[in-house]
């Protein structure tokens, strides 16, 4: 069989590969994630995940690779991890109201034809009104101080959201598994 590499060390992007039960194997892709000059935020994340694959394929010459970029973009602005409790706050305060878009770069490379397949998956949410209290209740509770958007949408952050929309709610965490399945059975990974 062949092997199949995720080039991520994402919590949240091995537990979605998890779910597909195929045994994979993780690594840490050494990848510049600077922007370049005029490059948009899809640009940015379709280019970020077929660079990480092949990153990844460095050590694995016969193996199937996956690689995955995100960004949360808000209006024009580009949403980063928030890092610490202020900024969270802040960056939910702005978000209170506003449709979120998260472009989701996807790469599946075939380091045995040198192929690469490379999509964008976007997702959406509507936050609902939020109040400081609330926005400081969610904090306290979850810490979501390491993901863009200052939310975990497989948690407790579901409850920030009016409304989803998108085809693929798994990219919303970081890994688009409905897309993935259809190339990794096409690739000759059988999956139910």
């Amino acid at each position: 069989m062949t092997r199949l590499i995720l080039a991520s060390t994402s919590p949240y992007r091995r537990e979605l590969l998890q779910r597909l039960r195929v045994p994979f194997e993780t690594v840490s892709p050494e990848v510049d994630e600077s922007p370049l000059t005029g490059e948009s935020p899809a640009q940015l994340v379709m280019r970020l995940a077929e660079a990480k694959a092949r990153a990844g394929a460095g050590d694995f010459p016969g193996a199937l690779v996956i690689g995955s970029d995100q960004v949360a973009v808000c209006g024009e602005e580009v949403l980063g991890k928030p890092g610490d409790h202020q900024r969270a706050a802040r960056q939910l305060a702005k978000l209170a109201g506003r449709r979120v878009s998260f472009l989701t770069g996807l790469c599946l490379y075939d380091a045995r034809t040198d192929a690469a397949r490379v999509d964008l998956v976007p997702f959406h949410v509507h936050f609902r009104t939020l109040d400081a209290s609330r926005i400081e209740r969610y904090l306290q509770a979850e810490r979501p101080y390491n993901c863009a958007g200052s939310f975990k949408s497989e948690g407790l952050g579901i409850s920030l959201f009016e409304r989803m929309e998108g085809d693929d709610p798994t990219a919303l965490i970081g890994l688009p598994l409905i897309r993935l399945t259809t190339w990794l059975n096409e690739a000759g990974i059988t999956l139910p």
